[in-house]
């Protein structure tokens, strides 16, 4: 597991979540700790390494 910061798409505050790097892709649905609101995680772990991360709200 991993430290990894991003920015809320609800309160724009910086949160941290932890990453596992054992799995090559992660999607799920998890609330920001500071505004409570529901954020989808999309993340690829390619050789050990972030590929791609992406935190969005789930509200369009």
């Amino acid at each position: 597991m991993e430290e990894h910061f991003y920015q809320c798409p609800h309160c724009w505050e910086d949160v941290s979540i932890l990453i596992d790097f054992s799995q090559s892709s992660q999607n799920y649905i998890e609330d920001c700790e500071v505004c409570c609101n529901p954020v989808q995680f999309n993340i690829s772990i390619l050789d050990h390494s972030l590929s791609s991360f992406e935190a969005n709200s789930i509200e369009q």
